[in-house]
């Protein structure tokens, strides 16, 4: 028997309609050619929406919609799960010892910004456009390959062949931290060290960069007294969503749920028992 690719999804007996989960769809990623998996996340989401809610009616809350920013205000849906998660969480403040020993545990964690001194080589394109997108990255593959083999001339080849304004600069943008660039840029220079040209040029929405780290310097270890009120709100925000799992797991292993993989997460026990 095959199984619908958009299935009904029917949360204790409750109809989700369909164009609730396919406006869902869009929140949630999925390969290309490949919508019945971003399908299954979005009916994943709203079963949990669903279970929460109905919760929240059972236990007969009313909603009481609050403003969470200027001219936002709540739906009365989102009210009625705030209402059911606030009656049904409780945080308690980490006590200072708690505190003290997530530091204790790995203080290498807890450290002042890095500082990188990076240089690059931007061949740009619009990554949107398929064949403007290939042509400059088999010329920033080219490039690479070049810097690469004769490092020192990478000053050179910036002058030569990047877009970027740094060119006059042999490609050198100077000192830079976490958050002065593109996630992609950052995110590549955090797995990088002193000296490396990046093999493999990195796509950011502005084109294709072959990047040098320059020099770099990681951020000192900070004082606890520095860290601590962040650490106390890791650890509050980590008990509130531990909590809120174990409150959705008991709303799933009671419910009767088709059309989502919740029931999946069950314990084997309840699903035998249910035979």
């Amino acid at each position: 028997m095959n199984v619908p690719l958009f299935p009904d999804l029917i949360v204790n007996g409750e109809l989700v309609p369909h164009a609730q989960v396919a406006a869902e769809v869009q929140n949630h990623d999925a390969p290309p050619g490949k919508p019945g998996i971003a399908w299954r996340k979005a009916a994943n989401a709203l079963a949990v929406r669903t279970l929460l809610l109905q919760e929240a009616r059972r236990a007969g809350l009313s909603a009481d919609p609050r403003q969470v920013a200027p001219g936002q205000t709540e739906t009365p849906e989102e009210a009625l799960i705030r209402g059911l998660l606030e009656s049904r969480i409780t945080v308690d403040t980490p006590s200072e010892d708690a505190v003290r020993a997530e530091w204790l545990r790995r203080p290498d964690q807890f450290r002042a910004p890095p500082l990188w001194e990076v240089s690059h080589i931007l061949i740009a394109c619009d990554p949107r456009d398929d064949a403007g997108r290939e042509a400059a990255g088999a010329k920033a593959r080219a490039l690479a390959a070049q810097a690469l083999a004769h490092p020192r001339g990478f000053a050179d080849l910036a002058r030569q062949s990047s877009d970027c304004g740094s060119r006059s600069n042999g490609g050198a943008l100077g000192q830079i931290g976490p958050g002065d660039t593109v996630p992609e840029f950052e995110a590549a220079l955090r797995d990088m060290t002193g000296g490396q040209i990046t093999a493999d040029p990195v796509l950011t929405r502005h084109g294709w960069h072959v990047i040098r780290m320059d020099a770099m310097a990681e951020g000192a270890p900070l004082p606890f007294d520095a860290v601590r009120d962040k650490i106390a709100a890791a650890l509050e925000k980590a008990e509130w969503a531990r909590q809120a799992r174990a409150l959705v797991d008991t709303l799933v292993a009671g419910a009767e749920i088709s059309g989502a993989t919740l029931n999946a997460a069950k314990p084997q026990a309840s699903t035998e028992q249910s035979r």
